[in-house]
């Protein structure tokens, strides 16, 4: 995509500090972390979200966030990490070129991510699963 920031960081246009990069995928620092080693990790291959991404795409996306994941845990010495991905305008999707956040975590850090819960009326929870079964 021609206007796309990711693609430019991909093909070199746009400096990133990479920390990791294969055949398939890139992985690079935030610009503006939630924390401190907040790490992207995208398909070279230009796709809006996860349900556009081809399957060797994909797969090759998590398995560089496994693998960044791990790097961030053992080189900063963090409790945890988030695994976060928007997809759409709606769930928070600025960039329109899937990618996949990891967030350090940090025992006393102030990152809080957090939502309301809902319930279920009556049988409406086999109706939802019925409408989401139809399309697979």
């Amino acid at each position: 995509m021609e206007d796309c920031i990711f693609c430019k960081i991909v093909q070199g246009k746009i400096p990133a500090v990479k920390v990791y990069e294969d055949a398939h995928a890139i992985g690079f620092l935030d610009i503006m972390p939630a924390n401190k080693g907040h790490c992207l990790v995208a398909p070279k291959k230009h796709s809006q979200a996860l349900t556009d991404m081809g399957d060797k795409d994909l797969a090759a996306t998590i398995l560089a966030a496994k693998k960044i994941a791990k790097a961030i845990s053992l080189g900063l010495g963090n409790a945890g990490f988030n695994i976060v991905m928007n997809n759409g305008k709606e769930a928070g999707q600025v960039v329109n070129h899937a990618h996949i956040h990891i967030i350090p975590r940090f025992q006393k850090d102030r990152l809080r991510i957090k939502w309301s819960h809902l319930k279920y009326e009556d049988n409406e929870i086999k109706e939802y699963a019925e409408k989401i079964k139809k399309f697979i």
